[in-house]
């Protein structure tokens, strides 16, 4: 490797020329990645619900319905309002009260269940049906165009409308995202390094492996918002270790090798390398544990994040090396003295009194596994976003004008008889929290002769194979009561047609909380087994992965407890992905100081000796390391109105923080106890030399 380091160093310009040229096709990739707005689209596909979604694109030509309040307005203009709706590219059609009678019947004549339906004080609703999926640029841009030809007192609402509000706020925050984690990260930098323009070269090594990482995801095809939101804050946190690691080591190596810059850029290539790939093959064990997911956003996530560390490490040992070279002069005429220079006295105190850290480690494990198990959790997309969104706005008064959350559609076969439909409709409408139901016959009744029912409206409720009704739920999606009726209406569906299916966003929700919910322990599972694996093997150890993996998990549970013990709920997203997260980024911190504590127990040092070595030689690292990912993500956390995006960046800097501290206190109380339980599981841990040096009494390792 270190012939390959020095091959680097000398063609450090056309390597920068190289990384200079790659970044045209990466912001060209970047820019044609298709960003998905619509979380429920990563269903698995087997899903029943899922499928009754894809039924009503093949069979009806519809894929989304947003429910339209319209207050105050007389009946000729809100009929003026729908014809302009219906003119709307992509608006299949617009179900209201002039389908199904004349304006000029008294809306006192009309039945009950209709007059419920589209009428409530001086508001009426109206029903608008996209022929795309909710989260098609199709669907979006109907909503848009519809929300420009209503006035104010029209009201858009519907996952559609709620999609298309994500997709506005993100494409507003996302580069102020950006900016946010870079001014941070860089002032840490500042502080943490010992030249102002170093700072500047690690931000451009780290953002041209961004811009590699986001002009690849074209090759996936898409990438959700999620992801696109957190990459670059992620991957700024994650990879920064990589370039601190490779200038100390030049820094050092420059010392070995005076007047020979190539040389010691060599040697720091090829040391850097080794160090970094067993510390980032934890990290990327952490994001692939997330391709385990059946709710494929793990998979999006996993694999963009498993990437983006691929390239940071290649990136660190290519186009960093090259720049630092390059600008040499300028980096040593810009030296300053670091914010932090010795850790010594701080160091010494924390491992004298390990006893004391341990009782604090023993004194909040209850609380932190408690807290973790009881932290609340919402699946509620709309709830993510600020009230004073036009969806959210719009969902309100659906609530406060006709006391309804929700619509769920019933796919039933179309050959089903009649009396069978009406009896099944009725017992429907029978279920706690039903507020009304609108199939064929409750629209015509099952005397109307089939000839005799409008085209537009048949078309609209009947297909080829399957009849559609609509079921009117006053309680909100996302709640254990709409899941209770939801299952409810399921049973007695079935009960009737075996085939037929309930659908609809709240039915998508409650698949998304039991998906999810099987998803978060199998993550979880799976990223400690994948990380413990890893340990043992770079350790040769089976104590050291429980410990390590221990005191990790351990500063998680206390991260996760703290939206418990503050009253708060998390986003459904945050508790499934910060687990793994942290846990893959972080262990790096208990790794670095494991690996200087193993070498000086070699060197024959007392575990007293080499616990305070190690932890005196890693601490600033650590500290450096911690403070730098806590930057990256803690403006985004601050600024985003996001809820999706803020709880995870909420979760991720404060869960640095708790992990440094734990790493930095903890683990070596965790050394001194167990000291004589790792020397005796570990293969070779003490070394040849510190074995004979036992063997002939010279050495008595406590």
């Amino acid at each position: 490797m270190v012939k390959a380091g020095k091959w680097i160093a000398r063609h450090r310009v056309l390597i920068l020329l190289l990384g200079i040229l790659l970044l045209v096709p990466s912001v060209i990739g970047m820019a044609k990645t298709k960003i998905n707005y619509d979380l429920l689209s990563y269903l698995p596909e087997h899903l029943e619900t899922v499928k009754g979604q894809d039924i009503l694109v093949d069979e009806y030509g519809m894929g989304a319905f947003s429910m339209v309040v319209v207050e105050n307005m007389d009946l000729k203009d809100a009929q003026k309002l729908e014809d302009k709706f219906s003119d709307i590219p992509h608006v299949k059609d617009v179900l209201w009260y002039d389908d199904v009678a004349d304006l000029s019947l008294p809306v006192e004549m009309i039945p009950k269940d209709l007059r419920e339906a589209f009428f409530r004080g001086d508001a009426t609703m109206m029903l608008a049906l996209f022929d795309n999926t909710t989260s098609s640029d199709e669907a979006m841009e109907a909503v848009t165009q519809m929300r420009k030809v209503a006035d104010k007192q029209c009201f858009i609402s519907g996952m559609t409308g709620i999609v298309t509000d994500i997709k506005n706020i993100s494409l507003q925050e996302l580069p102020i995202y950006v900016v946010i984690a870079t001014c941070l990260a860089f002032l840490v930098l500042e502080l943490a390094t010992e030249s102002f323009l170093v700072p500047v070269f690690f931000l451009l090594s780290i953002g041209c492996a961004i811009l590699y990482n986001m002009g690849t995801n074209l090759f996936l095809g898409g990438i959700s918002y999620i992801t696109q939101a957190l990459t670059a804050v992620l991957q700024l946190g994650v990879t920064m270790d990589y370039s601190i690691f490779l200038l100390n080591s030049y820094e050092e190596n420059k010392l070995r090798f005076p007047g020979d810059k190539n040389r010691a850029m060599g040697h720091a290539i090829s040391n850097t390398f080794k160090s970094i790939v067993g510390s980032s093959v934890t990290t990327i064990a952490g994001f692939a544990a997330l391709c385990c997911m059946t709710f494929t956003l793990g998979r999006d996530l996993g694999v963009v994040m498993a990437k983006g560390v691929v390239i940071g490490v290649i990136c660190c040992v290519t186009l960093l090396p090259s720049m630092v070279l390059i600008f040499d002069k300028a980096i040593e005429k810009t030296k300053h003295r670091p914010l932090i220079r010795n850790v010594e006295g701080p160091s010494r105190f924390i491992t004298k009194h390990y006893k004391l850290w341990l009782a604090v480690f023993l004194l909040l494990l209850l609380p932190a596994i408690y807290g973790n198990d009881h932290t609340k959790v919402y699946y509620n997309i709309a709830q993510s976003l600020p009230s004073s969104l036009p969806g959210n706005v719009a969902n309100e008064k659906l609530q406060d004008d006709f006391d309804m959350s929700t619509m769920h559609m019933i796919l039933m076969k179309k050959d089903m008889d009649s009396k069978e439909k009406r009896d099944m409709m009725e017992a429907v409408d029978q279920v706690d929290g039903i507020k009304w139901t609108i199939g064929m016959n409750s629209l015509f009744g099952p005397s109307i002769p089939d000839s005799m029912i409008p085209k537009d409206i048949k078309k609209m409720l009947q297909s080829d194979k399957y009849e559609l009704a609509f079921v009117c739920s006053e309680y909100e999606s996302a709640t254990p009561t709409v899941n209770k009726q939801i299952a409810a209406i399921d049973k007695i569906v079935k009960s009737y047609d075996d085939s037929a299916m309930v659908i609809g966003e709240a039915p998508l929700m409650k698949d998304l909380q039991d998906v999810t919910d099987v998803d978060l322990r199998n993550v979880n599972i799976i990223s400690i087994a994948a990380i413990f694996i890893i340990i043992m093997l770079v350790f040769k150890s089976l104590s050291l992965p429980v410990i390590l993996v221990a005191v990790i998990e351990f500063a998680i549970a206390v991260n996760m407890a703290v939206p418990f013990y503050q009253g708060t709920s998390l986003p459904f997203v945050a508790s499934i992905v910060i687990g793994t997260i942290q846990l893959g980024a972080t262990v790096d911190y208990a790794i670095l100081m494991t690996s200087r504590y193993q070498k000086e127990r070699q060197r024959g040092h007392s575990k007293k000796e080499a616990i305070s070595i190690a932890h005196k030689a890693s601490m600033l690292s650590i500290i450096t390391s911690g403070c730098s990912f806590f930057a990256a993500t803690f403006g985004v956390a601050c600024y985003s109105e996001v809820d999706m995006i803020g709880s995870i960046c909420t979760l991720l800097s404060r869960g640095a923080l708790i992990s440094m501290a734990v790493v930095i206190m903890v683990l070596p109380a965790m050394f001194m106890i167990f000291d004589k339980v790792i020397c005796k599981t570990s293969i070779g841990f003490l070394g040849k030399k510190t074995k004979r040096q036992r063997s002939s009494g010279k050495e008595v390792i406590e």
